[in-house]
């Protein structure tokens, strides 16, 4: 089930990093989660590169055990439009919460940046999992998991309804008849459902890529379906290369139960490169990385996954606690693979909360070995292209500069755009407007 198509790359700019010390190492810019020349740099580096994308993480609770980068850092929409106005082709995704937000507003903001940048608009849909969330919105209680997937569900259909709002030719803007719109061609959506209650129509049209890219990063059994019925692209992350070739194919052969095609949907796993000139070099790279963490930052971090559980009260040399099935209503996916790891290999406290504060990337060494990697990921059916992520202050211009020329070289990378739009980079369909349709069905 390999994909035909090139490799898709995109650049997740993560200011300080997403460790708990990496913005300790000494080339670091310390401040780089709210300094937009970094997320400037960083963007037009990718763009260079020819990325499909730029991707920007969000979250919605923090405490003093966060990590860094999470304690101060920009709003998703807010950076990627500043960044629409200095770049021309690199897409712009940004994570926004559906269990903390209205649908009209976000499918307003997202359609705003989608017509600001061209059509290069993506939306990282998530459900928001840790508890303290509700915390910040006035809300009594966290949803649960499922709950969170069927607002999440609903309100993509809400966003799409309201995106149809306009047919394409809706805006005549003749001067000379006066005629400024085309009243049979402006829809009023009136959703009444579970959770959402919207009227529409929504106040600005479709853009040329006709609505934003629908990314989702959820790989539990909910995200997988949700994912399978609505996204053009998902963000996921596997250790080894037979659970993403698992994976790929279980959301592949889910998006055609719903009667979609496996072209469709893109699977972008997360790496992090670690790319030397030689292998030593590549290896001393990532103990650099490694050795800026203390077992403590490594607790705090272990924590995160588990409703920032304190796990200093525990044993360090003592087998990983059975924690039952606490993290379940938060990191589902994550926190069950960090228990069935620790069962399976007998792993202690200590070790499990160092492999999850410096994990050791499988993306590791000399360009021409990370390349036959993602090559090798990309032909056995693992992946359409990935997430590019790097703790290195270097780390994506390594990526750029080594490792994208031997694939432009090999033909499985780009050499230039093809499009002047996400979906047209990314090869995913335009979803027709769905008045304009049954007009045509009629």
């Amino acid at each position: 089930m390999a994909s035909s198509k090139k490799i898709k790359f995109g650049a997740l700019v993560h200011g300080v990093g997403g460790s708990v010390s990496s913005w300790r190492h000494p080339e670091a810019i310390t401040d780089a989660s709210v300094n937009f020349e970094f997320y400037k740099r960083q963007t037009l580096k990718a763009e260079e590169g020819k990325f499909d994308l730029v991707f920007i993480a969000d979250g919605l609770y923090i405490n003093e055990k966060s990590i860094p980068h999470f304690l101060n850092r920009f709003e998703p929409i807010t950076i990627l439009s500043a960044l629409a106005a200095v770049t021309s082709r690199i897409g712009l995704v940004g994570t926004l919460s559906t269990s903390y937000s209205e649908p009209f507003t976000v499918s307003r903001q997202f359609a705003s940046l989608d017509h600001i940048s061209g059509g290069r608009a993506g939306w990282n849909v998530v459900t928001s999992p840790l508890e303290g969330s509700a915390l910040n919105f006035s809300k009594s209680e966290h949803p649960s998991h499922p709950q969170r997937y069927r607002i999440a569900e609903e309100y993509l259909q809400v966003s799409r309804g309201l995106w149809d709002s306009w047919e394409d030719d809706a805006f005549v803007r003749d001067k000379e008849s006066g005629v400024f719109f085309d009243p049979e061609k402006l829809h009023t959506l009136n959703h009444k459902g579970e959770f959402f209650s919207v009227k529409g129509p929504l106040n600005i049209a479709r853009s040329k890529q006709g609505q934003p890219v629908i990314f989702q990063a959820g790989s539990s059994e909910d995200g997988k379906n949700l994912a399978a019925k609505e996204a053009d692209a998902v963000f996921t992350g596997q250790d080894n290369l037979e659970e993403a070739k698992a994976f790929y194919k279980d959301v592949k052969e889910r998006a055609v139960r719903f009667g979609r095609s496996p072209e469709d949907i893109l699977i972008l796993p997360g790496i992090g490169p670690i790319v030397g000139r030689t292998e030593e070099e590549a290896e001393r790279k990532y103990q650099e990385l490694a050795g800026l963490v203390t077992i403590e930052n490594a607790l705090n971090y272990l924590g995160r996954f588990f409703e920032h559980h304190d796990f200093s009260q525990y044993p360090l040399d003592e087998p990983f606690p059975d924690l039952g099935d606490f993290g379940s209503n938060s990191f589902r996916s994550g926190t069950d693979k960090i228990k069935q790891k620790a069962k399976e290999q007998n792993l202690t406290l200590h070790q499990v909360a160092l492999q999850a504060a410096t994990p050791r990337t499988g993306f590791i060494g000399t360009p021409e070995q990370v390349a036959d990697k993602i090559q090798t990921w990309h032909e056995e059916g693992a992946a359409d292209g990935f997430i590019i992520h790097s703790e290195l202050p270097s780390g994506l211009s390594d990526f750029v500069d080594l490792v994208v020329p031997i694939l432009q070289e090999r033909g499985l990378y780009r050499l230039d755009y093809e499009a002047d739009t996400l979906r047209g980079n990314l090869e995913v369909p335009i979803p027709e407007n769905r008045y304009a349709k049954q007009k045509v069905n009629s």
